[in-house]
């Protein structure tokens, strides 16, 4: 056991010396936590707010002097991230601590008054994957406002978005479309870090009533936009269950917004979350075939057949592809699972997917798209091109707006 206990702490020990990016809490921690000083402290944060030696945000304001930290705040899957998917988080007493945790993700999602009761700082620390519809960024938004409501101070600990900085895909969320997986009107793929998202958020006005909160982030060290995750020296951290890897946050805009109809199996239920598009219908090799020889930049397609544990086929021997990615920068990675339905459509033009799938989850597709009118036009010949100027038809007016909130 001595000997475990020693190879574990040579290995937290080059997880620390060879990171070339700090992030925002270990910015704060080389300050002295000069920011938090004098001040009651609520923390926002999951498993993926840790230093680089992998010690818990809330381990290290709990345990710092210079810090009085009074309540913790859990997103979806909780601080702990112990509840699956979609769950309701319950209000509960952290064991480790005995301080209280408030759930924003079950009755409430937005800090009430009585939550932040004698509150002075909110301190904001969790992993973003850098797609619009992971809830953690809508989270955001709404502790944003409850901050601004309540004259306290926001600070977010900013961390990478793995994805880098350069990278922006899918069309800008429409006010009718604007829901907890698509709160903001950015693009599908946005490009920023949680710090820089809050500062858009900030600066345009995109909080109810033109409200602005107190914003402060903590800067990271050594990250530059062309920056992909494994490119930081950092560990990542399970960010929720079916992101248990850096690269499945790559994986994510793949096939996410295709998933939500429940036709395919994504990879989700099997050991490949959202790196595979899967049916007992498809003819594997012919698909993979299909696929390869449109020649997408950073993609290669490859047959499989697997046995889902759970979620969509639980049970059933299907096939379909997997997805490789070459080069992350060059592939259109949200646009991937629409050239998956128009190649699986020439093959079988009788499998319209919209029209299999329940009716219900096509306001959910719709909402992640953050707009009906890729649904729409794409359902009529089941062609790329045809939603190709929705897709990046926002990108270069957003990113005129959006380069002012760059922060590195």
């Amino acid at each position: 056991m001595k000997f475990l206990a020693f190879l574990l702490t040579i290995h937290l020990f080059f997880a620390t010396t060879n990171a070339q990016v700090k992030t925002g809490i270990e910015v704060l921690k080389n300050q002295n936590f000069l920011l938090l000083k004098g001040k009651k402290v609520g923390l926002i944060t999951n498993p993926t707010g840790v230093d680089a030696g992998l010690k818990s945000t809330i381990d290290v304001l709990n345990e710092a002097p210079e810090v009085d930290l009074v309540a913790l705040f859990g997103p979806e899957h909780g601080v702990r991230g112990n509840v699956a998917a979609g769950e309701k988080v319950e209000n509960l007493t952290d064991p480790a601590t005995g301080l209280p945790v408030f759930s924003l993700y079950g009755k409430t999602r937005k800090p009430t008054p009585q939550m932040l009761s004698g509150i002075d700082a909110l301190v904001y620390d969790i992993q973003d994957i850098g797609s619009r519809s992971y809830t953690y960024i809508s989270t955001l938004g709404l502790a944003m406002e409850a901050a601004a409501e309540n004259n306290i101070e926001f600070i977010v600990l900013d961390r990478p978005n793995p994805l880098g900085g350069n990278k922006f895909e899918g069309p800008l969320t429409e006010e009718a479309f604007t829901s907890f997986v698509s709160q903001f009107p950015i693009p599908y793929v946005h490009g920023f870090t949680v710090g820089e998202l809050a500062t858009f958020i900030n600066n345009n006005h995109l909080l109810p009533n033109n409200l602005k909160c107190q914003l402060t982030v903590v800067k990271m060290e050594g990250w530059h936009r062309d920056m992909l995750f494994e490119e930081t020296g950092l560990q990542w951290v399970p960010s929720s269950p079916h992101i248990p890897h850096a690269h499945s946050a790559y994986f994510y805009p793949v096939s996410g917004i295709l998933g939500e109809l429940y036709v395919f199996n994504i990879g989700v239920g099997y050991t490949l979350p959202f790196q595979t598009f899967a049916t007992d219908w498809i003819d594997a090799g012919q698909l993979a075939r299909n696929l390869n020889e449109l020649k997408l930049p950073g993609i290669i397609f490859r047959p499989i057949h697997y046995k889902p544990y759970y979620s969509t086929y639980k049970g059933k021997e299907i096939q379909g592809v997997q997805v490789h990615l070459t080069n992350v920068q060059k592939a259109p990675l949200s646009l991937i699972q629409f050239y998956v339905l128009q190649e699986v459509h020439k093959l079988h033009p009788d499998k319209n997917v919209f029209e299999m799938c329940d009716p219900s989850r096509l306001n959910m597709f719709d909402k992640v798209c953050g707009t009906d009118k890729v649904r729409k036009a794409f359902s009529k010949n089941f062609r790329v091109e045809d939603i190709i100027d929705i897709w990046y038809g926002d990108i270069n007016n957003f990113l005129k707006k959006a380069g002012k909130s760059f922060l590195y």
